[in-house]
């Protein structure tokens, strides 16, 4: 059977397919650059890694059957602090989020993994999503934001 599981651990810490997993990618950020807005209208690295750690967090409570809401950080959080020190923390709670969407999804059984969301508030939120396709498009979320940290810690 198909390991979602792996999945995740690889586009968090592993051996990713598409390059660099995101752990690595926000590793290699200078501190002072991951605050700055290198391209007009668009997101700093740090408010791409809070979203990352937002949805991280949302995806693991959806996982121990909470229903389907906005993540309780917000879509798109806005840094507390724009320091050295800060940069870190955001780091670290991206890595504790991480780890604890890990440890919730080896705790699933194989036979829960096509089970369905609970819905919340919103239907686009996550009606007819099974636990592995969230988890999947979780991975995917990952590997896109890498993406984009890669490209904008070049500026």
């Amino acid at each position: 059977m198909f390991n979602i599981t792996n999945e995740i651990k690889k586009a968090f810490n592993g051996d990713a397919w598409h390059g660099n997993h995101v752990m690595q990618t926000l590793n290699n950020v200078n501190p002072e650059s991951a605050f700055s807005h290198f391209v007009p209208d668009a997101h700093s690295i740090a408010e791409i890694a809070l979203h990352l750690t937002a949805w991280t967090e949302e995806v693991s409570s959806r996982l121990t059957g909470k229903p389907a809401e906005e993540p309780a950080m917000g879509d798109w959080p806005e840094p507390e602090g724009r320091t050295p020190k800060d940069w870190e923390r955001i780091i670290f709670n991206f890595k504790v989020a991480n780890e604890e969407l890990i440890r919730v999804c080896e705790a699933i059984k194989d036979n829960q993994w096509d089970d369905e969301l609970k819905s919340g508030g919103s239907t686009a939120l996550g009606t007819g999503v099974s636990n592995i396709e969230l988890v999947n498009g979780l991975a995917q979320h990952h590997a896109y934001h890498s993406g984009q940290i890669a490209l904008l810690s070049k500026f």
